[in-house]
């Protein structure tokens, strides 16, 4: 069983690269986020996937060892087939899908080409909680998750503020909560508001 690659790129397909290792060549297949990162004739690390079958092996690159978590987990909703997991992975990277889960943003996961919005519905409500990361750009997923979903008080208002001014509602969620994180749960609306702001405009 192949878990790492460290070679050399020997080419750059449309959905894989070849990698040399000490003169063998490993065919992976990688989302476009994995791809865009590798260079011809340099160095490269894959965390790889091998998933074997009666008429095939077939090795599965990720540039973090985080995305290939991502890669076995969503493959445990009914309908996400490696295909599909290498899409969203290519659509959604590491902390964008731990976030949009985390805040069951299914559309967020219905940009995926392939993937509609009943799928997305899925993957978001069967996921919940099961991510390999519970941070999410240093805020816990979790407490995004409570700020968003809460139906009142400070941090709910200040979310709901910045999404009226025009910003997402996950950017939003992960601003306020880093906000609160840093002021407390004890701040006000106004405290809450600046903070945010002031964190979306860096």
């Amino acid at each position: 069983m192949i878990g790492r690659l460290a070679g050399t790129v020997e080419e750059i397909g449309a959905d894989h690269a070849l990698i040399d290792v000490h003169g063998v060549g490993y065919v992976a297949f990688c989302p476009a986020r994995t791809l865009e990162r590798l260079n011809r004739g340099e160095a490269a690390v894959l965390f790889i996937e091998t998933v074997v079958r009666e008429d095939m092996i077939r090795l599965y690159g990720f540039s973090a060892a985080a995305d290939r978590d991502w890669f076995r987990l969503l493959q445990s909703v009914q309908g996400v087939g490696a295909k599909v997991a290498l899409a969203i992975l290519s659509t959604l990277q590491g902390d964008a899908l731990a976030q949009a889960i985390a805040l069951q943003d299914k559309a967020a996961v219905a940009r995926t080409p392939g993937v509609g919005p009943k799928l997305a519905a899925r993957i978001v409500a069967e996921l919940k909680d099961k991510g390999p990361a519970a941070m999410i750009s240093g805020v816990p997923a979790a407490a995004i998750s409570a700020i968003t979903r809460a139906p009142r008080g400070a941090p709910a208002e200040a979310v709901s503020a910045l999404v009226n001014l025009g910003y997402g509602q996950s950017e939003a969620g992960q601003a306020i909560a880093a906000a609160v994180a840093d002021l407390g749960d004890d701040a006000g609306l106004d405290a809450l508001i600046r903070d945010g702001l002031k964190r979306l405009a860096r």
